[in-house]
């Protein structure tokens, strides 16, 4: 029988409806703390991110990540039994996370008004594409769409190229991390008050809320900020480099303090206490210049001395990882960033480490994504015991 084990979130009760990304990524934060999730699937099948990407036999990868510490049940959401042991389950959780369609829960009698009646307390979390109201609200919705239309695609990639896409899908993560935030937040108000409520999370607003100044820029000037490749107009200096030996370095040098520093490290001391840069405003409007002369420099160095000089001069630089430089990099190890778990029939599988740390109640990984259902008894037998009378004596 699966055991959660200490974690400040211990004694915390979900129930993960979701499937694939957002919803699910929510699950396994909360599930990496302590908190005891029961993940629901579909029979046969499953969620879809067990076959998604590299697979071990038949089963990804990635969901031994996704849905670590947490326990497997399989029901049909679309009977009527299965809505009747939801509805069981639910008098006994802390917090719901579901990431369908809005009203689809509704359609089949277990939609948050619904559950409530059997747990006034009850926290659900509800992630979909637009929210849960708006002209938007029955529009399909997927990451890659929130991250469209929440500005970051726009913005990524160069100003003579099409827009592109971060390697990972940002708008689901970023999702879920406002749904564990939210969830947080609603357990603190209830525990005040013994109110329950939904916690509403849009993926293309999760992405919006990461638009700076954009916002306010287009009001006031109508400045409509554009891609810049691998610069952030207005902060100066900080850029990619090329280095003598091919290799890339980041440099952020943009504090009016590290700045000086830099033109030391770089041997361009007559440029550190010129006016024209003595503030990042000031820098800004010589962005190109400055660039250039930082470039003109690291094409002289091959990485390993850039930045062994840099880090001399406590300049901001890191060159650009891959997941084989992850591996290797003691700092990454030092602190745990690469684990390892036990997989049934695989052995041991490197695995992402837990985020944040916490000095007195640290995360932890018991156990990696489970089988399809290999929890569904033991659940259902809890289910049925909580059922039954209490024997008089």
């Amino acid at each position: 029988m699966a055991e959660i084990k200490e974690g400040p979130l211990k004694g915390l009760k979900v129930l993960e409806l979701g499937s694939l990304i957002a919803g699910p990524f929510a699950g396994r934060l909360l599930a990496d703390f302590g908190a005891e999730v029961i993940k629901v699937e579909p029979p046969e099948k499953g969620d879809p991110i067990r076959k998604w990407r590299m697979l071990h036999e038949d089963t990804s990868l990635w969901w031994y990540v996704q849905s670590r510490n947490k326990k497997s049940v399989s029901l049909d959401l679309r009977s009527t039994d299965g809505q009747e042991i939801i509805k069981g389950l639910v008098k006994e959780v802390d917090i719901i996370i579901e990431n369908f369609k809005p009203g689809t829960l509704e359609k089949w009698n277990i939609g948050y008004e619904d559950l409530k009646e059997l747990n006034p307390g009850l926290i659900m979390i509800r992630v979909s594409g637009y929210g849960q109201d708006g002209p938007y609200r029955n529009k399909p919705g997927f990451g890659s769409i929130g991250e469209a239309m929440g500005g970051i695609r726009y913005l990524t990639g160069y100003p003579d190229r099409p827009p592109t896409r971060v390697g990972i899908s940002l708008g689901d993560s970023v999702s879920a991390l406002y749904a564990v935030i939210g969830a947080l937040m609603a357990v603190y108000h209830r525990n005040n008050t013994g109110e329950g409520q939904y916690v509403d999370v849009a993926l293309y607003e999760a992405v919006y809320s990461l638009m700076e100044s954009a916002i306010p820029e287009y009001d006031q000037y109508g400045v409509i900020r554009e891609r810049t490749g691998s610069t952030l107009p207005g902060i100066t200096p900080s850029n990619t480099y090329m280095c003598k030996d091919g290799k890339y370095i980041v440099i952020g040098a943009n504090g009016d303090g590290i700045f000086k520093r830099l033109m030391d490290a770089i041997g361009r001391e007559d440029m550190r206490d010129q006016p024209q840069y003595a503030t990042n405003f000031d820098r800004a409007q010589h962005a190109d210049y400055l660039d250039k002369v930082i470039g003109g420099w690291t094409i002289q160095h091959e990485l390993e001395d850039a930045l062994k000089i840099l880090d001399e001069h406590h300049i901001p630089a890191g060159s650009i990882y891959n997941v084989e430089d992850m591996f290797k990099d003691p700092h990454f190890n030092a602190r745990e960033m690469i684990c390892e778990m036990d997989v049934e029939g695989l052995g041991k599988l490197k695995v992402p480490g837990i985020v944040p740390k916490m000095s007195k109640t640290p995360g932890r990984i018991n156990w990696a994504g489970p089988k399809l259902g290999e929890h569904t008894e033991e659940v259902l037998k809890k289910l049925e015991i909580a059922k039954q009378p209490m024997n008089s004596k």
